[in-house]
């Protein structure tokens, strides 16, 4: 696969040729490709018993996937991390992740790469340095981390109480399943009648939210925490729209304080792109809609990737079914 800058559109998968046991998503187990609700994972995995585990997130759009390289290049950086690695190479995983979009025939997609620890073989140590690690893929049919109606008039957020794990505690460059702290976020929201929540570090600076970064229009100024927060590949799409529009923009500390003084309020996601903001702890932005410098913004991005801003079309027609089958 090559990442190309076209303006003409990827072609779309030929759907009486996909399997229809994967229309709902198809998962790389083991050297197999099986629907996403079939796959499973060994018990003993210390992925699962102790989310010791890193993983990416690309997505699809019209045929083609956003910024791929960006997200092997975050997923080799992450297992390197954590001091894992695969016998699988770069182009090998870029296959099976082209290979589960094109097999369920998804134009529009969710789409992981996952790295276990894996466990240790018997009798072998019970540490981590014993453990064979493992890949697994899926790719799911379109998520929205915040639902587009809810975009439309701008996302209600609370400032959780609940403070985001510690850097010392867990690397938040590194994508993992540590979640306690921001499913915690998410029930004190749920029981505001909010949508969803920012999270606070130790020392009352804005962290990021579950699954997305922050972003605040402060003095003129595009603005997104420098502490506590995946460094986003959507979030670096994003500054650099700024820059393309002429918008001031910085990656720095920004506090509870300057969330109160700010203009607009915005998050940035793969699963969702730009979703504006229209209230924080009850106050009001923007006459309680979504912010201009928010939607120029998000207009902006989408329609890059019509563009073909670092697009990686998939080609289906080198995995469909044969005609008849």
């Amino acid at each position: 696969m090559t990442t190309v800058t076209s303006t003409k559109a990827a072609p779309a998968p030929d759907l009486s040729r996909i399997d229809p046991a994967l229309a709902n998503g198809a998962a790389w187990i083991n050297g197999r490709i099986v629907p996403v609700g079939e796959a499973s994972i060994p018990i003993l995995d210390w992925g699962f018993t102790r989310s010791d585990v890193t993983y990416d997130v690309v997505h699809v759009w019209k045929n083609a996937f956003f910024r791929l390289d960006d997200h092997l290049d975050r997923f080799a950086a992450s297992m390197k991390g954590l001091r894992m690695s695969l016998d699988l190479d770069r182009a090998a995983i870029a296959g099976i992740l082209e290979e589960i979009v094109a097999r369920a025939g998804l134009s529009a997609s969710y789409v992981a790469m996952v790295c276990t620890r894996g466990n240790p073989a018997p009798g072998l140590p019970r540490h981590p340095a014993s453990c064979v690690n493992r890949f697994y893929a899926f790719a799911l049919p379109w998520v929205w981390v915040i639902p587009p109606d809810v975009q439309e008039r701008g996302t209600h957020v609370i400032v959780a109480k609940t403070p985001r794990i510690p850097t010392e505690c867990v690397d938040p460059t590194i994508k993992n399943y540590h979640w306690g702290d921001l499913t915690r976020a998410l029930f004190e929201a749920s029981d505001a009648g909010a949508d969803n929540a920012i999270l606070l570090d130790h020392e009352g600076f804005v962290t990021e939210g579950p699954g997305f970064n922050v972003f605040a229009i402060v003095d003129g100024t595009v603005v997104s925490p420098d502490r506590g927060a995946l460094e986003g590949i959507t979030r670096r799409s994003v500054l650099e729209i700024c820059t393309e529009l002429g918008i001031p923009n910085r990656i720095g500390p920004l506090s509870r304080a300057d969330l109160d003084r700010a203009d607009e309020v915005f998050f940035a996601t793969t699963a969702g792109g730009v979703m504006p903001v229209s209230r924080v702890d009850g106050r009001i932005y923007t006459n309680d809609r979504p912010g201009p410098v928010s939607v120029r913004l998000k207009d902006r991005y989408w329609a890059k990737h019509d563009e073909g801003w670092h697009v990686t079309p998939i080609d289906y027609a080198r995995y469909a079914r044969p005609l008849g089958s």
